[in-house]
Protein backbone atom coordinates (compact mmCIF):
# COMPACT_ATOMS: atom_id res chain seq x y z
CA UNK A 1 0.00 0.00 0.00
CA UNK A 2 2.57 2.59 1.16
CA UNK A 3 5.97 2.43 0.17
CA UNK A 4 9.11 4.60 0.87
CA UNK A 5 12.31 4.07 -1.38
CA UNK A 6 15.41 5.63 -0.67
CA UNK A 7 13.99 8.79 0.82
CA UNK A 8 16.59 11.44 1.82
CA UNK A 9 15.76 14.14 3.63
CA UNK A 10 18.64 17.35 5.21
CA UNK A 11 17.86 20.59 6.90
CA UNK A 12 20.23 23.40 6.66
CA UNK A 13 21.38 25.95 9.43
CA UNK A 14 23.29 28.30 8.38
CA UNK A 15 26.13 26.15 7.17
CA UNK A 16 25.80 22.94 8.72
CA UNK A 17 23.37 20.43 7.40
CA UNK A 18 21.54 17.63 9.06
CA UNK A 19 20.72 14.67 7.26
CA UNK A 20 17.35 13.25 9.33
CA UNK A 21 16.73 10.45 6.42
CA UNK A 22 19.57 9.14 4.86
CA UNK A 23 18.25 6.76 1.84
CA UNK A 24 15.54 5.47 4.55
CA UNK A 25 12.87 2.69 2.79
CA UNK A 26 9.84 1.11 4.32
CA UNK A 27 6.71 -0.39 3.19
CA UNK A 28 3.23 -0.80 4.93
CA UNK A 29 0.77 -3.38 3.34
CA UNK A 30 -2.95 -2.96 4.03
CA UNK A 31 -4.27 -4.35 7.55
CA UNK A 32 -0.16 -3.72 9.07
CA UNK A 33 0.05 -1.54 11.91
CA UNK A 34 3.95 0.04 12.05
CA UNK A 35 5.26 2.59 14.94
CA UNK A 36 8.01 4.45 14.69
CA UNK A 37 10.27 5.66 17.38
CA UNK A 38 13.87 7.35 17.89
CA UNK A 39 14.83 10.00 20.18
CA UNK A 40 13.34 13.67 19.68
CA UNK A 41 14.10 15.97 16.84
CA UNK A 42 15.63 12.69 14.58
CA UNK A 43 13.17 13.06 11.50
CA UNK A 44 10.42 10.91 12.55
CA UNK A 45 7.73 13.87 11.87
CA UNK A 46 9.23 14.73 8.35
CA UNK A 47 9.20 11.00 7.46
CA UNK A 48 5.58 11.13 8.31
CA UNK A 49 4.84 14.10 6.32
CA UNK A 50 7.03 12.81 3.54
CA UNK A 51 4.99 9.29 3.53
CA UNK A 52 1.77 11.73 3.25
CA UNK A 53 2.79 13.78 0.46
CA UNK A 54 2.61 17.05 2.77
CA UNK A 55 6.57 17.47 1.99
CA UNK A 56 9.11 16.58 -0.58
CA UNK A 57 11.92 14.32 -0.37
CA UNK A 58 15.11 15.74 -2.04
CA UNK A 59 16.01 11.82 -2.78
CA UNK A 60 14.31 8.80 -3.59
CA UNK A 61 10.17 8.10 -4.26
CA UNK A 62 6.86 7.54 -2.47
CA UNK A 63 4.05 5.60 -3.78
CA UNK A 64 1.07 4.65 -2.70
CA UNK A 65 -1.10 1.75 -4.00
CA UNK A 66 1.12 1.98 -6.37
CA UNK A 67 0.90 5.71 -7.69
CA UNK A 68 3.86 7.77 -7.37
CA UNK A 69 3.27 10.48 -4.95
CA UNK A 70 5.56 13.04 -6.89
CA UNK A 71 4.10 12.07 -10.22
CA UNK A 72 0.69 13.38 -9.13
CA UNK A 73 -0.01 17.00 -9.55
CA UNK A 74 -1.48 19.02 -6.76
CA UNK A 75 -5.48 18.47 -7.56
CA UNK A 76 -4.89 14.69 -7.75
CA UNK A 77 -3.12 14.58 -4.59
CA UNK A 78 -5.34 16.99 -2.61
CA UNK A 79 -8.06 13.68 -4.06
CA UNK A 80 -5.96 11.51 -2.50
CA UNK A 81 -5.24 12.59 0.62
CA UNK A 82 -9.02 13.63 0.63
CA UNK A 83 -10.51 10.58 0.22
CA UNK A 84 -8.01 7.87 1.36
CA UNK A 85 -5.84 9.14 4.01
CA UNK A 86 -6.41 10.27 7.75
CA UNK A 87 -3.71 12.27 9.50
CA UNK A 88 -3.31 12.91 13.73
CA UNK A 89 -0.82 15.93 13.80
CA UNK A 90 0.97 16.95 17.05
CA UNK A 91 -0.58 20.48 16.60
CA UNK A 92 -4.39 19.15 16.13
CA UNK A 93 -4.57 21.51 12.60
CA UNK A 94 -8.53 21.51 13.90
CA UNK A 95 -10.49 23.75 11.58
CA UNK A 96 -11.20 27.38 13.76
CA UNK A 97 -14.67 28.55 13.87
CA UNK A 98 -16.51 25.40 13.64
CA UNK A 99 -18.08 23.02 16.11
CA UNK A 100 -16.57 19.80 16.88
CA UNK A 101 -19.35 18.33 15.11
CA UNK A 102 -18.41 20.43 12.19
CA UNK A 103 -14.93 19.29 12.62
CA UNK A 104 -15.94 15.96 12.19
CA UNK A 105 -18.04 16.17 9.30
CA UNK A 106 -16.00 18.39 7.37
CA UNK A 107 -14.01 15.51 5.04
CA UNK A 108 -16.66 13.16 5.47
CA UNK A 109 -18.95 16.06 3.53
CA UNK A 110 -15.97 16.61 1.14
CA UNK A 111 -16.73 12.87 0.13
CA UNK A 112 -20.25 12.87 -0.39
CA UNK A 113 -20.11 10.24 2.95
CA UNK A 114 -23.55 10.38 4.91
CA UNK A 115 -23.55 12.67 8.12
CA UNK A 116 -24.03 9.90 10.17
CA UNK A 117 -23.85 6.17 10.78
CA UNK A 118 -22.84 3.75 12.73
CA UNK A 119 -18.69 4.13 12.60
CA UNK A 120 -19.19 7.56 13.50
CA UNK A 121 -21.64 7.35 16.64
CA UNK A 122 -18.77 4.62 17.85
CA UNK A 123 -16.03 7.18 17.14
CA UNK A 124 -17.65 9.75 19.24
CA UNK A 125 -18.77 7.73 22.21
CA UNK A 126 -15.42 6.02 22.29
CA UNK A 127 -13.56 9.24 22.57
CA UNK A 128 -15.94 10.48 24.98
CA UNK A 129 -17.23 13.52 22.57
CA UNK A 130 -20.65 13.87 22.95
CA UNK A 131 -20.73 16.67 25.22
CA UNK A 132 -18.59 18.67 23.27
CA UNK A 133 -20.14 17.93 19.75
CA UNK A 134 -21.67 21.60 19.47
CA UNK A 135 -18.91 23.53 21.19
CA UNK A 136 -16.59 25.42 19.08
CA UNK A 137 -13.15 23.83 19.25
CA UNK A 138 -11.33 27.03 20.19
CA UNK A 139 -12.63 26.21 23.22
CA UNK A 140 -11.78 22.90 24.50
CA UNK A 141 -9.17 22.22 26.09
CA UNK A 142 -5.20 20.14 24.91
CA UNK A 143 -6.47 16.60 25.93
CA UNK A 144 -10.33 17.52 24.31
CA UNK A 145 -9.07 18.54 20.14
CA UNK A 146 -6.45 16.00 20.59
CA UNK A 147 -9.64 13.39 21.10
CA UNK A 148 -11.37 15.66 18.17
CA UNK A 149 -8.35 15.47 16.13
CA UNK A 150 -8.47 11.39 16.48
CA UNK A 151 -11.83 11.08 15.82
CA UNK A 152 -11.92 13.31 12.33
CA UNK A 153 -9.17 11.23 11.27
CA UNK A 154 -10.92 8.31 11.25
CA UNK A 155 -14.17 9.46 10.63
CA UNK A 156 -13.91 8.67 7.23
CA UNK A 157 -12.72 5.28 6.72
CA UNK A 158 -9.38 6.54 5.38
CA UNK A 159 -7.37 3.42 3.81
CA UNK A 160 -3.98 4.97 5.33
CA UNK A 161 -3.59 6.55 8.57
CA UNK A 162 -0.98 8.85 10.08
CA UNK A 163 -0.85 9.35 13.43
CA UNK A 164 1.76 11.86 15.03
CA UNK A 165 2.15 11.43 18.74
CA UNK A 166 -1.79 10.95 18.71
CA UNK A 167 -2.40 10.34 22.78
CA UNK A 168 0.52 12.64 23.63
CA UNK A 169 -1.59 14.98 25.92
CA UNK A 170 -4.18 12.57 26.75
CA UNK A 171 -3.96 10.10 30.13
CA UNK A 172 -3.16 6.14 30.52
CA UNK A 173 -6.33 4.75 30.39
CA UNK A 174 -7.65 7.23 27.12
CA UNK A 175 -4.42 6.53 25.37
CA UNK A 176 -4.80 2.47 26.04
CA UNK A 177 -8.45 3.02 24.48
CA UNK A 178 -7.33 5.43 21.64
CA UNK A 179 -4.38 3.19 20.53
CA UNK A 180 -6.54 -0.22 20.60
CA UNK A 181 -9.15 2.40 18.22
CA UNK A 182 -6.60 2.80 15.83
CA UNK A 183 -5.45 -0.78 15.28
CA UNK A 184 -8.96 -2.11 15.20
CA UNK A 185 -9.23 0.27 12.57
CA UNK A 186 -6.96 -0.74 10.76
CA UNK A 187 -7.73 -4.09 10.65
CA UNK A 188 -11.24 -4.01 9.88
CA UNK A 189 -11.10 -2.05 7.44
CA UNK A 190 -7.73 -3.35 5.77
CA UNK A 191 -6.19 -0.12 6.01
CA UNK A 192 -2.60 0.76 7.47
CA UNK A 193 -0.81 2.54 10.25
CA UNK A 194 2.04 4.48 10.46
CA UNK A 195 2.55 5.93 14.03
CA UNK A 196 4.94 8.33 15.58
CA UNK A 197 5.60 7.78 19.47
CA UNK A 198 7.89 8.38 22.07
CA UNK A 199 6.04 5.77 24.05
CA UNK A 200 6.99 1.87 23.94
CA UNK A 201 3.92 1.62 25.65
CA UNK A 202 2.25 2.87 22.58
CA UNK A 203 4.09 1.34 20.25
CA UNK A 204 3.71 -2.28 21.20
CA UNK A 205 -0.24 -1.62 20.12
CA UNK A 206 1.59 -2.44 16.65
CA UNK A 207 2.04 -5.14 14.60
CA UNK A 208 6.00 -4.00 13.33
CA UNK A 209 8.26 -1.16 15.60
CA UNK A 210 10.97 0.87 13.78
CA UNK A 211 13.67 2.71 14.99
CA UNK A 212 14.92 5.70 13.30
CA UNK A 213 18.28 7.62 14.62
CA UNK A 214 21.28 9.81 12.40
CA UNK A 215 18.88 9.16 9.43
CA UNK A 216 18.74 5.58 9.50
CA UNK A 217 16.07 3.07 10.02
CA UNK A 218 16.31 -0.09 11.95
CA UNK A 219 13.89 -2.85 13.11
CA UNK A 220 12.87 -3.57 16.68
CA UNK A 221 11.92 -6.98 17.79
CA UNK A 222 8.70 -8.37 17.15
CA UNK A 223 6.51 -8.45 20.08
Amino acid sequence: MLELHAVSRSYHDGESELRVLDRVSLQLAAGESVALLGPSGCGKSTLLLIAAGLETPEQGTVTIDGQSLQALDEPSLARLRRRELGFVFQDFNLLPGLSVRDNLLFQRRLNGQPEQDPWLDELVSELELEALLGRSVELLSGGQQQRVAIARALAHRPRLVFADEPTGNLHDSLSHRVMRLLVRCVEEASSALLLVTHSAAMAAYTQRRLRLDEGLLQALPER
